[in-house]
């Protein structure tokens, strides 16, 4: 038979120049250890979002004042803004906070500079409010400064100050890592120099709360006087007027009239004291300092945990007592470290199980071939990553174990080849350059293929686009490194090392090597344990098992290779020939052709007749409970905290059930918050010091050490726990998986009118409750008319004839209730308010502050006058709302709920959309369904459009390939019958159908399965057109008999390379599917393997795992048998219309 010989220019550059090329593997190995070594590491990659924050604080205004003075003018200017997508605002008592969503076309900082741009042009407004206490702040939104990454708790027999210093040391020191963004301080509250005025006394003396003022602020100061030149020298003159001290300050005078002095300490209090409280802490039940620990964004979380640890154990050695107790609680880094070793662990087990298949298939030599693709291209791809600046997070590493059986596709089909050209008696050198130029297109274009479907998904739009576009991105990068692996380096190896027959063996060299290495890795690893050296271990264990590798390989894998090879593989060849026969013969090809899409059409209606349940985003066991607490607006801290404290005593009593021992095994921390910074992310961050709010946060121990306790079981049992206590808001919930999406029930309630809004949104919630819907957890409204108020309602006419302004009025009450901060105490370098307030006798007397009398001088007598308030105003007791939310310039009120465990959200809304069809809505309110289910909606709108994008890529490759569009076509249908296996899969398995992930894998497929057909059908081409040669037909002259011959052999010889390409592939991604963890690190150092089934990362990548498998495996058999019925099905129909013609 005449060969139909051809090279690829880079291969046959790489064998001529094979010095450059093991140059160029030695750079990508340094190269690439080292970026591995470098990149950050991020249990899930940083998202940067166009969102932009305005935060203004006006205390003592109410939600609807807010509102009207602080949000509506800046939300008027911030929606002039070019490329914004979405403004959302909320207004709470005595804080405004607008969160602006842009397009992600706006780059974070533009539009920063945008926003602060609109925000100074609405502060330099008249109408805007010129008293705030500071000016409006805007930030950017960056999620992983969103929750900190740890706690540090500090306690002990130490006073509240003590604890407090030790807290600020350790604040100030972890400031100092570059890592980390802030420390905030719970559970103590700064100190104040407060000024108590007696109301009576006051009043008594004829002096103002602005007579106070004035006299503190004209005494409280140190004054520059100039240079005084005197005998040569300069001094500077000063004039030291700073307080020293309360007692200084109430030794102040405020008024000297006739010889009638009136001191501060006359009519008021002056003590240094703390703030009224704003937070409380608590670690099992027990009070603590707590230190809250957040990083930057971008910034590598472990090495950060590393340098805290240090600075920790050197206060501790030098700076703290002894006796301090100090604990890290909801440490981000344990679980990082989990979630990427596993994922690192699951590469490494896929890669052993992926060699030893190679080991099979090809020997021991051509296995090595083949095997060294990826190392070398993983560290070509952390190369690049590392340049990129992306992280080392799950994402990454997923990606790595989908591209670990692909990896080796390109290096299987370019060895196999070339052994098979050298078994025909070409040279090495020859070998390696037709054996790669037969198949180096083929290559090219299953790997164009399969960057194709990829490719729509690198332009994923939105917060879940960036979350999801570096799994795209990093097998673009590893597909294309494995290729240049595959058509560089790989034909140089081969051209230079490979054999047709290994090398007799000297067993008793063997054996005597073996003992070697044997015996030094028992001397390493014993004094490895002597000296509790972990690498001595490791090193140790290396040797024991390469000797005991020698020896294994040598005996039992060399035999069971050739067994394997000379045996097995012949036999299933020969019949997997019989059998591709027998589907081509007669009408067979017809009935198997229709047979599959019956196949499809059944698979379809079994999937619609057994739904599995559908979820957004893959559910983990949770490895934290966050049970957050809201009493209506309003409440006293104290209250809230009592509730805390026994919300913490019933979960820490219900978890006794897990001691053993008198230890816990499920918990390692039960932590209590109250006030500041217990808001619920998913809810909305709220401003200000939230002292109606408490989260409980329970810490779960890791997963192998779980036992068979179900997390997921302990969250609903804390839910049931707590849902009777009457009067408060709780919700118990779980740290989010990937990007916020909202609640899964979540509907807007959009109007003008608040009161009507807030009547329709309580209407509606209580209609849906009135169908009794299973499944819902509970509907709630997002905003209360519980907030109570007190409005003074002002008589203009009096007060104007009595010579007082509203704004007199405004102030008095202001100062008596909430305080005024009037002046600076400074002690040594930190600086305290000096803050102004009646005592606390009149302070909470209703009476006492609307009798209180308004002080000043009249200008046209220039007498002293006091007017009662109560002469020009009265007192009405009423409600008001505990928030204002807008979205788009819109009042809008959201009722939300969670769904319980084994209900279906998007069957839970169809339901209550059904039920609300009958509700008689009023005409100027309107509603919509978002949160998870739009988010939902979204994504599954755009997947669907990436897949018809990547299946149009993929067909067009393939026209360009074959210049053909029949040969496409066959090749394309494999990726829409391949959904067998999926739909079958997921139905007799019972698993659930997770959009995000189940859908990627989905598209992932569709290049994964067509490669195999590419080779299949190239080669077969290959060898039509030399049997044609060998026949002396002409071009385009086939007869069926050389189709069916050309077809059945192409199948036989590439049997191997679609069955190897497919079986690495799937082994690649089954330890992650099953969820098999062995830690390779602690099994080489502590000789303990940490073997477990199950976790996290197997909850979050299994679905896309087992989509790809199940396909894949169908789309085996496509490829081996319907794939040659249809190409010839095809030719046959070719040759009848040639033949008429």
């Amino acid at each position: 038979m005449s060969k139909v010989l051809k090279e690829f220019k880079l291969s046959t550059w790489s064998i001529n120049n094979k010095m450059t090329v093991f140059v160029i593997i030695g750079m990508i190995f340094l190269a690439g250890i080292f970026s591995y070594q470098s990149m950050p590491r991020e249990a899930f990659p940083e998202i940067v979002v166009p969102e932009i924050f305005v935060s203004t604080a006006y205390p003592g205004n109410s939600a609807i004042d807010i509102e009207k003075l602080i949000t509506r003018p800046l939300e008027k200017e911030i929606n002039g803004i070019s490329g914004v997508d979405e403004i959302t605002s909320t207004s709470i008592e005595g804080f405004s906070s607008i969160k602006i969503t842009f397009d992600f076309s706006v780059t974070p900082t533009e539009a920063l500079r945008k926003v602060k741009d609109k925000v100074d042009a609405a502060k330099s407004d008249k109408d805007f409010p010129k008293d705030l206490p500071a000016d409006p702040t805007v930030t950017e939104l960056n999620f992983a400064e969103l929750m900190p990454i740890m706690n540090i708790n500090l306690s002990g027999d130490f006073s509240i100050d003590e604890l407090k210093e030790f807290g600020e040391y350790l604040e100030d020191e972890i400031e100092k890592v570059p890592e980390i963004s802030k420390v905030e301080i719970r559970g103590i509250q700064d100190k104040e120099m407060e000024i108590s005025v007696d109301l009576y006394k006051m009043e008594i003396s004829k002096i103002s709360f602005n007579d106070i003022a004035q006299a503190i602020q004209n005494e409280n100061m140190t004054v520059s006087g100039g240079d005084l030149l005197e005998n040569g020298l300069r001094r500077n003159v000063r004039v030291i007027g700073e307080f020293k001290s309360a007692n200084e300050i109430a030794d102040i005078i405020i008024k000297q009239e006739n010889e009638e002095i009136v001191y501060l300490r006359d009519i008021a209090t002056v003590t240094f004291k703390e703030q009224e409280k704003q937070s409380y802490a608590r670690e099992f039940s027990q009070p603590v300092v707590m230190l809250d620990v957040t990083k930057r964004g971008g910034e590598n979380l472990i090495n950060a945990s590393t340098q805290i640890d240090a600075i920790i154990a050197k206060a501790k050695e030098s700076y703290f007592p002894s006796n301090l107790h100090i604990s890290k609680t909801n440490d981000q880094t344990n679980d990082t470290k989990t979630m990427v070793a596993d994922l690192e662990n699951s590469i490494i087990l896929g890669i052993i199980l992926v060699v030893v298949v190679l080991l099979f298939f090809l020997g021991i030599r051509n296995a090595l071939f083949v095997g060294i693709a990826i190392p070398l291209s993983m560290f070509m791809s952390f190369i690049v990553l590392n340049a990129l600046g992306v992280t080392l997070n799950t994402m990454v590493l997923f990606s790595l174990v989908i591209a670990l059986g692909m990896l080796v596709d390109n290096g299987i089909v370019v060895v196999e080849n070339i052994y098979r050209l050298l078994d025909e008696g070409y040279t090495k050198i020859d070998a390696a350059k037709y054996g790669v130029g037969e198949v180096a297109m083929p290559i090219i274009a299953s790997t164009a293929t399969t960057l194709a479907a990829f490719f729509p998904l690198a332009f994923w739009p939105g917060m879940m686009g960036e979350f999801m576009r570096y799994l795209p991105i990093t097998l673009i990068i590893v597909l294309l490194s494995s290729l240049f692996v595959a058509l560089v380096i790989n034909p140089m190896l081969t051209s230079v090392y490979m054999k047709i027959k290994e090398d007799e063996v000297n067993f008793k060299k063997i054996v005597i090597l073996s003992v070697l290495l044997f015996s030094v890795g028992v001397i390493l690893v014993i004094a490895g344990l002597i000296l509790g050296i972990k690498g001595l271990n490791a090193a140790g264990l290396l040797f024991i098992v390469a000797g005991l590798l020698r020896v294994i390989n040598t005996k039992f894998l060399t035999p069971a290779t050739e067994w394997f090879q000379n045996k097995f593989l012949p036999k299933l060849e020969n019949f997997y020939e019989r059998t591709l026969q027998y589907s081509l013969r007669g009408k067979r090809p017809k009935w198997f052709f229709i047979g599959t899409f019956g196949l499809l059409f059944v698979a379809i209606l079994l999937f619609m007749a057994f739904p599995p349940k559908v979820l957004f985003f893959p559910e983990t066991p949770p490895k934290q409970v966050y049970v957050y607490l809201e009493y209506p607006i309003g409440t006293d801290i104290e209250v809230t905290n009592k509730l805390s404290i026994d919300v913490e005593n019933k979960i820490q009593n219900h978890l006794k059930k897990f001691e053993v021992d008198g230890k816990n095994v499920l918990i390692t921390s039960v932590i209590g918050q109250v006030g500041e910074g217990t808001s619920d992310p998913n809810r909305g961050q709220d401003g200000g010091t939230t002292p109606n709010k408490a989260r409980v946060t329970v810490d779960f121990v890791k997963f192998i050490d779980r036992g068979d306790i179900n997390t997921e079981d302990v969250l609903i049992e804390i839910r049931e726990l707590l849902k009777d206590i009457p009067g408060v808001d709780i919700i118990v919930d779980r740290p989010a998986d990937g990007p916020p999406a909202g609640a899964p029930i979540n509907i807007e309630v959009s109007g003008d009118d608040y009161e009507q809004l807030l009547a329709t949104a309580e209407d509606i919630k209580q209609f849906i409750k009135n169908k009794n819907i299973s499944g819902i957890e509970e509907l709630k409204l997002d905003v209360e008319q519980g907030k109570p108020e007190l409005p003074i309602i002002i008589d203009r006419q009096k007060a104007r004839r009595l010579n007082v302004s509203t704004g007199q009025i405004g102030d008095a009450l202001r100062t008596s209730l909430f305080g005024k901060e009037i002046s600076t105490f400074k002690d040594g370098e930190d600086d305290y308010p000096i803050n102004m307030r009646l005592t606390d006798k009149y302070r909470y007397d209703k009476a006492a502050l609307i009798n209180q009398k308004i002080t000043f001088r009249d200008q046209s007598s220039g007498k002293i006058v006091q007017v009662p308030i109560s002469a020009m105003a009265h007192t009405e007791a009423s409600s008001t709302f505990s928030a204002v939310k807008r979205k788009d310039l819109d009042r809008v009120i959201t009722i939300a709920s969670n769904v319980l465990e084994g209900y279906n959200a998007t069957e839970l809304n169809d339901q209550i959309k059904e039920v609300l069809e009958k509700y008689d809505m009023p005409k100027n309110i309107s509603i919509s369904f978002t949160g998870e289910q739009e988010k939902q909606a979204e994504e599954m709108a755009f997947l669907s459009k990436a897949l018809l994008i990547a299946v149009f890529f993929i067909f067009f490759i393939l026209v360009a390939q074959f210049n053909s569009t029949s040969t496409p076509i066959i090749i394309s249908l494999t990726v829409l019958l391949s959904l067998i296996g999926v739909l079958l899969g997921l139905i007799v398995f019972r698993m659930e159908f997770v959009i995000m992930m189940t859908m990627i894998g989905i598209i992932s497929l569709a290049g994964i399965v067509v490669n195999n057909a590419i080779v299949l059908i190239d080669y077969t081409n290959l060898i039509m057109v030399r049997k044609r040669l060998e026949e002396g037909l002409s071009a385009g002259a086939l007869t069926k008999e050389i189709i069916y011959e050309s077809i059945v052999e192409g199948g036989k010889t590439r049997l191997r390379p679609v069955l190897l390409t497919a079986i690495t592939t799937i082994l690649g991604l089954l330890p992650l599917a099953i969820g098999i963890n062995i830690n390779f690190m602690t099994l080489f150092t502590e000789f303990d393997p940490e073997f477990y089934i199950g976790g996290e990362n197997v909850a979050f990548w299994g679905p896309m795992s087992w989509t790809i498998i199940f396909g894949l495996t169908f789309a085996t058999f496509l490829t081996l048998v319907i794939v040659p019925v249809m190409y010839l099905l095809l030719n046959n129909l070719k040759f009848k219309l040639n033949r008429n013609q």
